[in-house]
């Protein structure tokens, strides 16, 4: 085979009946430029390919290369894979951050866990929120230049010096002044504070609040979360965990924006992650504070947009004619595993579908995360060795784990049955001797995989009634 430039490309999959297909192009060849240009990473590559017409050069397995001609539709892909999906090295962090939960965390475990990203193409393609530290002014430029959007920014501080500190890297304030370059070329952003205690709350906050508010409306969102603390901190930065009165300092803090900058701007934008809501012991803000929950994966509103949905769902359930059928047929005993920060809320609704339905039994298990320490209460840090080992004290104790164990799906790493600990589904299973399935996020999955109800069933019918009777019994 040829040889290959840093700049040129090796196919590993063709889409069946794209473009690349019909043009013959196949896994092994290599992608040598498109317009005449050079494809540094998946950027340039999304950048050329989206107009209707374009020149793709091709180089054979045999050194023979291919000018070809297409003409597509505009942002029409090609089908076109690649081994690397950034076509490029994926960056690595160049802070050593005060907060850094990759370095509180226990030896032994994959060596893919102990990587720190600080990628900006990963804030596009997966919405991480990075530094900008091992960002230049290029990078920055190409941004600007592609009006590539939303940037998700760790901004941690707007003080200088004091972001220089939390990420223990002397150029982490200067590049304080990409902000304003994205904000000239209105580039769209989103911002995020780890809040430390006695390090950058208090009158930094408001600071960093009250500066990143000048980029408005461009920058849409800012969250602020409380850092992570595990129980492996040896030798690093002596950080405290916030108390309840503390928690509803920052939620006031926080709050106290909110109504000017929405009346201004039609965007409440600072926002306190629902961590800051369970700590203080408050509700939760009602839904139009969230600005569409922009932040959901920051874990702001979360716990909001569940519980929404979740009665949205009921009232679904209860306005159909079979409601009564089911309420008297359905019966069931299920448990509930998920972290000890969510426990309350998902007890609550487990009893609100105890009340409509009489036959169903749920029973809620907090898991405690002796793995990382007690600090870290969310489920998505759950270990298949934790969960195995509270379940069979349950057990042992005489509880019942009913027909099936529901675990929420961020226990596992994305699309497979995997725990952080490497435990599997399987494992699990083994273990406690009682099926385990993993539930996404939203409140109508939660309805239905406690109550094992399709929302299709009972709707063939003007009532509905026989379809679900046959659903369920098999007759007619």
């Amino acid at each position: 085979m040829a040889f290959c430039n840093k700049f040129e490309h090796v196919i590993c999959r063709i889409s069946p009946g794209s473009i690349a297909e019909e043009l013959e192009i196949e896994p092994g060849d290599v992608l040598v430029s498109i317009n005449g240009k050079y494809i540094e990473d998946v950027f340039d590559y999304r950048y050329y390919i989206q107009d209707e017409y374009i020149e793709v050069l091709i180089r054979k397995p045999s050194g023979e290369e291919w000018l070809l001609e297409v003409e597509k539709e505009y942002n029409e892909e090609l089908g076109i894979d690649f081994e690397n999906d950034l076509m490029s090295n994926y960056r690595s962090c160049s802070n050593k951050c005060i907060f850094c939960f990759i370095d509180q965390m226990p030896p032994g475990m994959r060596e893919t866990l102990y990587f720190k990203d600080d990628d900006s193409r990963l804030s596009f393609l997966q919405g991480n929120y990075i530094t900008l530290t091992n960002m230049t002014q290029n990078d920055v430029n190409r941004i600007i230049r592609m009006h590539l959007a939303p940037i998700n920014i760790s901004v941690q501080s707007t003080n200088p010096a004091l972001r220089c500190k939390l990420l223990n890297n002397r150029f982490a304030g200067e590049k304080l002044r990409f902000l304003n370059d994205f904000y000239q070329a209105h580039i769209e952003m989103n911002g995020q504070i780890v809040l430390c205690k006695g390090v950058n709350d208090g009158e930094e906050l408001t600071r960093t609040i009250e500066e990143l508010s000048a980029y408005l409306p461009f920058m849409r969102s800012v969250s602020v979360v409380p850092a992570g603390i595990t129980k492996y901190r040896d030798g690093l930065y002596p950080l405290e965990l916030f108390d309840a009165r503390e928690a509803g300092q920052v939620i006031d803090q926080v709050e106290s924006y909110q109504t000017g900058f929405y009346e201004k701007y039609g965007l409440h934008f600072i926002h306190a992650s629902d961590e800051w809501y369970y700590l203080a012991g408050r509700p939760f803000p009602e839904e139009e504070r969230y600005d569409g929950y922009i932040q959901l994966e920051n874990g702001v509103g979360m716990m909001r947009l569940l519980l929404n949905e979740f009665e949205e769902a009921l009232s679904e359930i209860q306005s159909k004619e079979v409601y009564p059928f089911m309420r008297d047929t359905l019966c069931r005993k299920v448990s509930l595993a998920t972290g000890k920060l969510a426990e309350s809320t998902i007890r609550e609704m487990a009893m609100r579908i105890e009340e409509l339905f009489p036959n169903i039994s749920v029973n809620v298990f907090g898991i405690r995360n002796d793995f990382f320490g007690e600090t870290i209460t969310v489920s998505g840090l759950i270990t298949g060795q934790d969960l195995i080992a509270q379940l069979l004290e349950k057990q042992k104790a005489g509880e019942s784990l009913g027909d099936v164990l529901l675990i929420p799906s961020n226990m596992l790493r994305v699309g497979e049955e995997v725990f952080l600990d490497d435990r599997t589904i399987s494992d699990v299973e083994c273990a406690i001797g009682v099926n385990v399935k993993a539930v996404d996020s939203s409140g109508k999955d939660f309805i239905q995989s406690i109550l094992d109800y399709d929302y299709k069933m009972g709707r063939t019918n003007d009532d509905g009634t026989f379809s679900y009777i046959r659903a369920y019994t098999g007759k007619e």
